[in-house]
């Protein structure tokens, strides 16, 4: 059964920096499209970081210059780097994953597999 299992959220103050963890099983993530989204309550979920099976990456404009998506294949983990955080950043955040591209993008989050999230919260 394929899984992702997000860590490394938790409360920080503005200007701090956090690594997400996302940690895949039952699937390959060597050839998957992954990305980050968030999440906040009553709020459309945002695409904020992607990466495809080439490594290539995308950001949204939001997070663009301060968080870096990168994976290890070997190790089936995908990582977000946050860095700069304040406290627009405060959100669920959720990993993600497909083979197939055009659904899982920054824009369109229709992903295959998804995690459950984990909480990241930036006080002022």
């Amino acid at each position: 059964e394929a899984q992702l299992v997000e860590s490394g959220g938790g409360s920080v103050q503005a200007g701090g920096s956090l690594r997400l963890s996302c940690i895949a099983s039952g699937f390959r993530i060597d050839d998957a499209h992954m990305a980050w989204y968030r999440q906040v309550p009553g709020k459309a979920r945002e695409g904020i970081a992607s990466i495809d099976s080439e490594a290539g990456t995308t950001y949204a404009d939001s997070v663009k210059g301060r968080f870096t998506i990168y994976k290890d294949n070997a190790k089936k983990i995908l990582y977000l780097q946050m860095n700069t955080l304040n406290p627009e950043d405060t959100a669920m955040y959720y990993c993600a994953a497909d083979y197939w591209r055009p659904r899982c993008t920054l824009q369109l989050p229709k992903c295959q597999y998804w995690g459950r999230g984990t909480q990241v919260t930036v006080s002022s």
